[in-house]
């Protein structure tokens, strides 16, 4: 049985994590104490959803939480210091500290060890989130036990909406463009003005066309989403913020 520990404080653990070429201790004291701390915790890195959802997610939003008091997201796995570090450069997650639980002590005190061996992954965390403030548990959200890796209430979007459920996630804008393009170096230009971060995505001249066309039904660029929302191009931008063509 999974345990809520809500009210209590976190287990009082040294992890050991290899900066550069150096080892150092880390206390949890150094990382909770007099400080705010959103902490998720999941099965392994470079594991599929936890690659593709959970921390990308987290990595996201974290800017967001820091607004609203957050001092530090904390990402912990039951995975050696190495995997951890290569796991963040690979996922550029420059807002998150990755944290090796390699001994596995801070599930174990959280009572969040469960047996994966069936999959050849020995004792790994089980996926929760929670909110710390000065060491104690504020709240967590677990994961309901059933089969498989269930993922519905440790996500950042539902961390965010119980620090504020006013809060505003950033805008998600992917920009689709051609290297040298005059256009879309405005569009992106454009798009910063107003307050926007967009993702840039070059697209080669073998294959822009079919792409283009089959995402945004047009084969020019640049070809801007926001949220989900296909905007268009230059001049469709430009309409959006009201700007003479």
């Amino acid at each position: 049985m999974l345990q809520n520990r809500q009210g209590q404080r976190v287990p009082n653990v040294t992890l050991p994590v290899r900066v550069g070429n150096e080892w150092k201790q880390v206390t949890t004291d150094t990382l909770f104490k007099d400080k705010t701390v959103v902490v998720f915790s999941l099965p392994g890195a470079f594991t599929p959803t936890c690659s593709s959802t959970h921390l990308p997610r987290y990595n996201e939003l974290a800017p967001t939480m820091a607004k609203l008091g957050v001092d530090s997201v904390i990402c912990l796995s039951v995975n050696d210091t190495f995997v951890m570090n290569e796991w963040a450069r690979d996922q550029d997650a420059d807002n998150i500290i990755l944290l090796p639980d390699g001994n596995a002590e801070f599930t174990k005190g959280m009572g969040m060890l469960v047996d994966k061996t069936s999959l050849g992954f020995g004792q790994r965390s089980w996926r929760y989130s929670m909110l710390v403030k000065d060491g104690v548990i504020e709240k967590m959200f677990i994961e309901p036990e059933k089969d498989g890796d269930p993922f519905e209430v440790s996500d950042a979007d539902t961390m965010l909406n119980y620090l504020d459920p006013h809060a505003k996630a950033p805008d998600q804008v992917v920009v689709f463009s051609k290297v040298g393009c005059p256009f879309c170096i405005e569009a992106k230009a454009l798009l910063a003005e107003h307050g926007y971060a967009p993702i840039d995505i070059p697209l080669e001249n073998k294959v822009r066309g079919r792409v283009i066309g089959a995402i945004a039904g047009q084969g020019t660029v640049p070809q801007i989403f926001i949220n989900g929302q296909h905007i268009g191009g230059l001049d469709a931008l430009k309409e959006r913020f009201k700007i003479a063509a």
